[in-house]
């Protein structure tokens, strides 16, 4: 008698917990995401909308004829192009790829494109995952897509070596879109730990760029590589805020509204503090920028601005209720989107006649405000207690602990272990 006398209690309990969590839903906007972000600049934003070209030209199969580019074409020289990799040629191990030798921006790119819903290797790649599978250099990171960026760097290593030693000016920039984005991210933490396997390139030559990012490291990783790996995310788009795992959504394609239930109940019952110490728990990956183009209760889309911070708490934590969720995903609205969000910076810039002089110290500015929001970020990560962080020492730059990690790193693999993997490694 006393169990069913309980059962219209929970009822009302589990009713209050949906009412709460569909109220503060239905009140947040994806603006309230980089509220407090400041605005990019156009000299660090200027990337964005080429590198977005390089991927779409992933999903060409002749670029010398191509069907699918946009309005202005791809900028890419036909006769750069080092090599292109379709599905047969990495076997299902990785998505789709091609390596380009950008001569006009002094850049070596490696581009991956997005999920393809059609092919079984890429749900075997986001599905190889589980809460806590996978340690990484005092994190946690997304097995599946940690396989496939080491797969990749196996098979690249010498010919980017060769890139990087022939052309030691030239920046080395990974990009892909949704699950090519993971492993981009991922890809440049292995880079950046193997930094002798190609030339012993510079930590600030490595760049990554995880356009419409998912979720695939810890957040100590995420803050900690901010200073090589870029996020871009446009408004509403639901990836970088599905803080379910993966391979747990399309498990449950099958029993949706239970789901949805438990997300519910976790977004209710579970303070975001907690949330914040679970060394598992994965977040977007490095750098973030916000293009935001809509308003609350407005309509129509507004001039893009772009917002761009290092958070480690509030880091797209709540799924936006927008009919735009999975169009802001897509990467040809993020390509349009960034082009007109950095054209309207470039005007705004112009129109203020700023001297080349100005410019210059300005670009310095940025990027010690850069630096600086960075060791902010990590100071803050201790601050909240977020497992395995750590604050730059004050007595050195982090870049020296980072080289003093890197060389007993590999003094510990030592001669005998040249021959593994790079994922084996670790």
């Amino acid at each position: 008698m006393s169990i069913l006398c309980g059962c219209p209690l929970l009822e009302c309990v589990y009713c209050l917990a949906c009412t709460r969590w569909a109220y503060k839903r239905c009140l947040h906007t994806a603006g309230h995401d980089s509220e407090t972000w400041g605005l990019s600049s156009a000299e660090e934003f200027e990337p964005v909308p080429r590198i977005c070209r390089y991927i779409l030209a992933v999903y060409e199969d002749d670029l010398r004829h191509p069907i699918w580019e946009p309005p202005g074409g791809y900028g890419i020289n036909p006769d750069w192009l080092i090599s292109k990799r379709t599905y047969v040629d990495t076997q299902g191990q990785a998505p789709p790829y091609i390596l380009y030798l950008d001569h006009n921006h002094a850049d070596i790119v490696l581009a991956f494109r997005g999920l393809n819903l059609a092919r079984e290797s890429d749900y075997a790649v986001l599905l190889d995952n589980k809460l806590g599978k996978r340690k990484f250099d005092g994190g946690y990171v997304h097995n599946g897509l940690l396989n496939a960026a080491g797969w990749v760097l196996d098979a690249e290593c010498e010919t980017l070596k060769d890139l990087v030693e022939k052309y030691p000016k030239y920046t080395l920039t990974f990009a892909g879109h949704s699950l090519g984005s993971g492993v981009a991210a991922l890809l440049t933490m292995l880079v950046v730990q193997n930094r002798d396997r190609l030339g012993d390139i510079e930590r600030k030559r490595v760049r990554g760029y995880a356009i419409a990012p998912a979720r695939c490291m810890s957040l100590n990783l995420a803050v900690r590589y901010a200073d090589v790996i870029n996020s871009v995310v446009l408004q509403d788009d639901f990836l970088p805020r599905t803080a379910t795992p993966l391979e747990d959504i399309f498990k449950s394609l099958f029993c949706l509204p239970c789901l949805l239930c438990l997300q519910c109940m976790r977004d209710t019952c579970i303070p975001e503090e907690k949330m914040l110490k679970d060394p598992r728990r994965l977040y977007a990956p490095g750098r973030l920028y916000h293009i935001v183009e809509r308003k609350p209760c407005r309509l129509g889309r507004f001039p893009p601005v772009v917002k761009t911070a290092v958070p480690v708490d509030g880091r797209f934590e709540h799924i936006v209720l927008s009919c735009n969720a999975t169009s802001d995903h897509a990467i040809i609205w993020i390509e349009r989107e960034a082009q007109r969000a950095l054209d309207l910076m470039l005007e705004k810039a112009q129109s203020m006649e700023i001297p080349p002089k100005q410019r210059m110290e300005r670009q310095e500015t940025v990027a010690k405000e850069h630096t600086e929001e960075y060791k902010a970020a990590l100071q803050r990560a201790v601050t909240l207690a977020v497992p395995h962080a750590y604050s730059p020492s004050p007595y050195g730059t982090f870049d020296e602990r980072e080289e003093e990690e890197h060389s007993s790193g590999e003094s510990s693999f030592g001669s005998s272990k040249k021959s593994k993997t790079f994922v084996e490694r670790f």
